[in-house]
């Protein structure tokens, strides 16, 4: 009885010290990650913050809170920076970009993972390519292109452009979100009477919405702050883009270091609602289709 009651006791006593060593290393991580996660996002809140004070506030104390909250800048860069017509111009090309490239995207992704064909392979693996093209390598035949196309300074000039290079991500995430998704839903939708089309847009658009969101904030984040596309087919000014608006603070308003830091708060607030509205959706759409069985 004595050997029993002792082995209980060493299995209780070696029971709670695990426990204990595995709550510790749980505060540890959460304390390593509350860490990571201030170091990361301080460079945000300092930007907000510093939008508020003045340039006296601004150089004398860079960290410390602004001694009179200015509003006003935001007000300044806004009709400075012409912000309005370029946050309008921003939104067009973003938008309309995102729409073509979930579109055509879903569009091919479910025929290259859910039907049989030839060369369906080589067709992926093409797309795949397209991911390793750097973009800025084909600034000057893009540039050719749309002249001889007559059509620089339009929208069409960035949205084609983005839609073609989102494409090959967009495919990618799709299709392999895609192959989790049992075949026996796409029969019985046939025997329910549904061509390819009533699939596509009953069956597959609704259960691909996870991959489609990563797709959206992933290509929104691209469109919304890209510049060499914008400065290289865009001259006039009422299509300049928010990036390209954002560059006149870096000349005539170099010094005036409050009314660029309100500017670039306008810019990336867009980013930030997308962001935590499709935030759920990111690693779910990521690594839906990883692993299987």
């Amino acid at each position: 009885m004595k050997t029993i009651a002792t082995g209980s006791l060493a299995e209780s006593t070696a029971g709670r010290t695990s426990g204990a060593l595995k709550f510790r290393a749980s505060w540890l991580l959460h304390l390593v990650l509350l860490a990571f996660a201030l170091v990361t996002l301080y460079p945000l809140l300092w930007l907000f913050i510093s939008s508020f004070k003045s340039n006296q506030d601004f150089f004398g104390s860079p960290f410390a809170l602004p001694s009179v909250w200015r509003f006003e800048n935001y007000t300044r860069a806004w009709e400075i920076g012409g912000i309005g017509s370029a946050f309008l111009n921003s939104i067009v090309v973003a938008v309309l970009s995102l729409v073509l490239t979930l579109f055509l995207g879903t569009l091919t992704a479910f025929i290259v993972s859910r039907l049989e064909f030839r060369f369906k392979g080589l067709i992926m693996m093409l797309f795949v390519l397209g991911m390793l093209i750097p973009i800025h390598s084909t600034l000057v035949p893009l540039f050719i292109l749309m002249k001889s196309l007559g059509i620089l300074d339009t929208y069409a000039s960035l949205i084609l452009p983005y839609t073609a290079f989102e494409l090959p991500i967009a495919v990618f995430v799709v299709a392999a979100y895609l192959t989790s998704v049992p075949k026996e839903l796409e029969e019985a939708a046939m025997i329910d009477g549904n061509g390819y089309w009533g699939i596509f847009f009953r069956i597959i658009v609704p259960l691909a919405v996870p991959a489609m969101a990563t797709v959206s904030i992933l290509g929104f984040l691209r469109f919304w702050n890209d510049f060499a596309f914008a400065l290289v087919f865009i001259n006039d000014q009422a299509l300049k883009t928010l990036p390209l608006s954002l560059s006149l603070f870096s000349d005539g308003y170099g010094t005036d270091y409050s009314l660029t830091m309100a500017a670039m708060s306008i810019a990336v607030i867009p980013t930030i609602i997308i962001y935590l509205l499709f935030q759920n959706y990111i690693m779910k759409g990521m690594v839906a289709g990883a692993v299987k069985g």
